[in-house]
């Protein structure tokens, strides 16, 4: 209704301004007929002009032709007006706003050259060069009314050459602005000064006004013609919220989802060109839209390949799948994850490097990794409050680094025990196969105190728990113990005649005291597996207690036990102290029979 509407005010408005500027002492002898709107008009100034009329006109030469109907005119009834006022000889003003539509209605009146000299098409050719094709501004307007003309304006390729002109003036400009940011330095030599972020770069918000299939022209061709691609994700990023922020119904939900699908395919291959935020806000629109899988993948590709730099609330993507019971969408995080390791992977192989060049905690690689597991760890604890995840997807984004990512594990562990609070239901076998996901060696002392005590961790993972306690403090009470003793035998060195380092130990005594000390820790982890299997069996009589009395006198019963594996512990540790070689044969059997009935 509206647009009819519109279109009865023109008929109206151009009936009374051509009232104004026609011969009214002269009857009209041919009435012209344009998209519903009549012209009372006369034949010699119109054949005069145009070469389509006067063919027209010569057709019906014998019936005296009166009435003529224009279909299909490019513009409409408002453009032929302007025509018509040419033919007449009536001044008006070309510009901006009306050049394309005058080239395309001269173009279909045969208002040319050939017809005529200094004919319309030849003005409007004109304006076009001398002045549109030298102002970006007036480009953009020119490509805006074009978005009316087609399939007319691409035919004259009045797109083409604005959409080139728009890309050489943005390109030029950017040359010009770092040319004149050089400057000489105290020294002699030339340097660049920093410029601020997309300076000169002032067309991005004339841009955001055109149509998504001549955007996307646009864009194209300023990426062949060398513009930053900085400029150009900046560009792409005023776009998508000038249309994205917009009210949603059914109409533009289709245009919404054209939009950011096209965005997608004109994002710069170079990293960092646009903020990873943006990325996840078009992976958010492109899941909600229902955009092309490809589209997604690729989004998907890029926030993977920058992750080190993504935030909490960047990964927290909606789950907008009808049936879908889950908060979040765990899928898209984990592919995402897997896209940041296999990248991970893959520079590996590019680089060449060796296995100690990649565990280098200096290395930006290894320090992208310390980041992503810190941030994947704290997703975990956050989608771990979901009663509805399922401990597969659970896993498996816990799984998706590789091992060496982590360095300390007290952010998985405590994104474990959330879920394991959350998901009470959880069975023993479940429990067990998550708590594998932790090296309790990698916690810190707080975290290790917290899980010494947690009722929740299945009894082998408390157990491994108290170990590893037990031997940080057996490293720490020998780390200082050594210490002193250096100290000793440092002030004793300086001592002698000769000033050497006579009392130091030689590199093969130190040698074969730290195998001495390794086959010692293997026989104290190898006693305590023994220790281990009779607790888990004696566990298996204590559930049957269980059932006649109540949970108290098992955490007494337990406490007893550990008490017990301390003093064993203890035990061992001042009866291995230098252990003979017949022990130490009869030891290192008792290990293999251990270890083989463990596996």
């Amino acid at each position: 209704m509206d647009k009819q509407q519109q279109q009865l005010s023109l008929v109206k408005s151009s009936r009374q301004s051509c009232n104004e500027w026609i011969f009214r002492d002269v009857p009209s002898d041919i009435t012209i007929e344009v998209n519903g709107g009549t012209f009372a008009l006369h034949k010699f100034p119109l054949v005069s002009r145009s070469g389509r009329i006067r063919k027209l006109v010569a057709e019906h030469r014998d019936s005296d032709i009166s009435r003529v109907e224009l279909m299909n005119l490019p513009g409409g009834a408002e453009s032929f007006e302007l025509a018509a006022k040419f033919c007449y000889g009536i001044n008006f003003e070309i510009t901006s706003l009306n050049v394309a539509q005058l080239c395309c209605v001269s173009d279909n009146l045969e208002m040319t050259e050939e017809f005529s000299k200094d004919n319309l098409h030849l003005h409007a050719e004109q304006y076009l060069e001398s002045i549109v094709y030298k102002n970006l501004e007036m480009c953009v307007e020119v490509l805006q009314q074009c978005e009316n003309l087609l399939p007319h304006a691409n035919e004259l390729n009045i797109v083409s050459r604005c959409i080139d002109a728009v890309a050489s003036k943005a390109c030029a400009e950017q040359i010009a602005l770092s040319f004149s940011r050089l400057e000489y330095s105290s020294s002699g030599r030339l340097h660049t000064i920093r410029q601020a972020k997309c300076e000169g770069d002032w067309w991005i918000e004339d841009l955001s006004v055109i149509r998504i299939d001549l955007y996307q022209r646009v864009i194209t061709a300023m990426k062949c013609r060398g513009v930053r691609p900085e400029s150009i994700g900046a560009s792409l990023v005023n776009y998508a919220q000038k249309v994205l922020t917009k009210k949603v119904d059914l109409v533009s939900t289709g245009h919404q989802k054209l939009v950011v699908e096209t965005i997608i395919s004109l994002l710069p291959v170079e990293r960092l060109a646009v903020p990873i935020s943006f990325l996840f806000e078009l992976l958010r629109n492109a899941v909600m839209l229902d955009c092309t899988i490809a589209g997604r993948l690729d989004l998907e590709r890029r926030i993977g390949s920058q992750l080190d730099i993504a935030t909490l609330d960047d990964l927290l993507i909606p789950s907008f799948r009808h049936g879908c019971e889950t908060l979040f969408d765990v899928d898209t995080v984990y592919r995402i994850v897997v896209n940041f390791s296999q990248q991970d992977d893959d520079e590996y192989d590019m680089d060449d490097v060796s296995i100690f060049a990649s565990d280098s905690p200096h290395s930006p690689s290894q320090s992208a990794l310390l980041k992503v597991s810190k941030l994947v760890d704290d997703y975990l604890a956050e989608i771990a409050l979901d009663v509805n995840l399922k401990l597969s997807k659970f896993m498996a984004i816990a799984e998706a680094l590789p091992a060496h990512s982590r360095t300390i594990h007290d952010g998985l562990y405590r994104a474990i025990d959330i879920y394991l609070k959350t998901h009470k239901g959880i069975l023993d076998a479940d429990k067990k196969k998550l708590c594998k996901l932790i090296d309790f060696q990698k916690l810190s002392q707080e975290a290790g105190a917290h899980a010494a005590l947690n009722e929740r961790l299945p009894l082998q993972s408390v157990v491994q728990v108290l170990y590893f306690e037990q031997l940080r403090l057996r490293n720490a009470f020998c780390c200082s113990h050594t210490d002193g003793n250096h100290k000793l035998v440092h002030h004793q060195s300086w001592q002698t005649s000769s000033g050497g380092l006579s009392a130091a130990m030689s590199p093969r005594d130190n040698y074969a005291s730290l195998r001495r000390e390794n086959r010692e820790l293997k026989l104290e982890l190898a006693r305590l597996r023994m220790r281990l299997n009779d607790l888990e069996k004696e566990h298996v009589c204590m559930k049957r207690d269980m059932a006649k009395s109540h949970s108290h006198k098992f955490m007494s019963s337990f406490s007893k036990k550990i008490a017990k594996l301390r003093f064993f512990r203890h035990s061992s540790l001042r009866g291995s102290s230098s252990p003979s070689r017949q022990s130490y044969r009869a030891d290192s059997k008792v290990i293999e029979r251990t270890c083989a009935s463990i596996e």
